[in-house]
């Protein structure tokens, strides 16, 4: 009688009931259908027994190498041998801000320092210069040998410029940043060829439209600075010198 009643309220009879072992047992959803799920779950155990690895996001919130974070220069290193090693390699001018920022010296420093090795190059008579020149330091040939060099890098080829593209990177000089149209229109020929010379020797480049014709604008480039040992446009000697008298009536010529 009291088997049959279990049998009513479990709706199995009892010698299908599970036993206490079985019901202990955690489920194992890889386990197939028909293997008793009181069995061991060797391949659970075997990921069990693998070390745990780090994801993407742990690894994000781990320190960084000891071996790849910046530091300052040490005191005891020679800053001027630090300055001289990075611009022996420099393609363009550097800044002291830029040098004090990548050395984590202070600009008073590393412009002090710069300075001193200028002056010793110039005292000793090396064929290099250390110059400050369009906004930053850089390593230049020694003008008194500049026609070795020259003659070294051209082989004897003239490198100069012709009248016409003096002129016309004049005119861009002055009144950039300007469109082709505009330089044409000022020297009073098709500049198209000219401004392709200048392009490529780096002197001048593309600065974007013009708002209202959509034309390509022009302006000179940080080795044009270079070339005339400036460090900035503003520094361009003044103009008004070297035009003709009648210059106002020209200019309204134009606007016309």
């Amino acid at each position: 009688m009291t088997e049959r009643a279990e049998d009513l309220e479990t709706g199995l009879p009892s010698w299908r009931m599970p036993s206490a072992r079985q019901e202990a047992a955690p489920p194992r959803p890889d386990t197939p259908a028909d293997e008793p799920p009181g069995e061991g779950d060797e391949y659970a155990a075997a990921l069990a027994a693998v070390p745990a690895q780090a994801g993407p996001e742990e690894d994000a919130d781990d320190e960084p190498d000891a071996a790849v974070v910046a530091s300052p220069v040490p005191d005891d290193v020679d800053l001027g041998a630090v300055l001289e090693a990075i611009l022996m390699i420099a393609e363009e001018p550097l800044s002291e801000e830029f040098l004090s920022s990548v050395l984590e010296r202070p600009r008073s420093q590393v412009r002090e320092t710069l300075g001193r090795l200028s002056a010793e190059y110039t005292g000793d008579g090396r064929g290099f210069d250390l110059r400050r020149q369009a906004g930053g330091w850089r390593f230049y040939t020694r003008a008194d040998y500049a026609r070795y060099v020259e003659r070294f890098v051209t082989d004897g080829a003239s490198a100069r410029l012709t009248k016409a593209a003096l002129e016309t990177l004049a005119v861009v000089a002055y009144r950039q940043p300007v469109t082709r149209g505009r330089i044409s229109a000022i020297r009073g020929v098709n500049c198209d060829g000219v401004i392709r010379t200048l392009l490529a020797r780096g002197l001048v480049e593309e600065c974007g439209t013009d708002p209202d014709s959509t034309a390509t604008l022009y302006r000179t480039t940080t080795l044009f600075l270079e070339k005339i040992g400036l460090d900035s446009v503003d520094q361009l000697p003044e103009l008004a010198p070297f035009l003709p008298d009648d210059v106002t009536d020209i200019e309204e010529d134009e606007q016309r």
